[in-house]
């Protein structure tokens, strides 16, 4: 199994928004660099078989964008696993459920998706390894959803994400 965990993309701040947390949306700016980043995730040559996301609409909103980029056929899940508050075991429990030659995208929150990635790699949840905001991580499953068994494949921040989206790929040199 390929587990990719991407972070929401850049949202309004919360002293700034006066509705709920939940409903908290992706600047504009937010909307460009996800978009811009996807790419990045389309040039890495990923090819989901699932797409989760958080309820929430800077992650939902980030979902689709992402899924407009790589996977656009793909049916888009929203999973409370990915909510903010969840704790890693509930995703890992998710996960568990999915076929081992899956490729699944989880967008979701800090710091759930750090949480995971560190109990995944390193068998315990460490406080060190955060995603920046459109940034995303592949690890690589091949003993099972396990604390201390993936592999990491890629972390790339953000910029690194957009700056892979900004090459010319042998698909649109043709």
């Amino acid at each position: 199994m390929e587990c990719i965990l991407f972070r929401h993309g850049i949202a309004i701040e919360p002293d700034e928004w006066k509705g709920t947390e939940e409903d908290r949306p992706l600047t504009e700016q937010g909307k460009r660099r996800t978009r811009q980043a996807a790419q990045g995730i389309v040039l890495l040559g990923c090819q989901p078989t699932y797409l989760f996301t958080s309820p929430f609409v800077r992650a939902y909103d980030t979902a689709r964008i992402v899924r407009m980029a790589v996977c656009p056929t793909l049916k888009l899940e929203t999973r409370n696993e990915l909510t903010v508050g969840t704790k890693p075991d509930q995703l890992m429990a998710l996960l568990r459920t999915l076929p081992s030659d899956a490729v699944v995208l989880c967008v979701g929150h800090e710091p759930l998706l750090g949480e995971v990635a560190s109990l995944l790699l390193c068998g315990k949840v460490l406080p060190n390894f955060s995603l920046k905001k459109a940034g995303a991580a592949s690890l690589e499953l091949t003993n099972g959803v396990e604390p201390g068994q993936a592999r990491l494949r890629w972390w790339l921040r953000p910029g690194q994400l957009r700056a892979i989206g900004k090459r010319p790929s042998s698909r649109q040199a043709k």
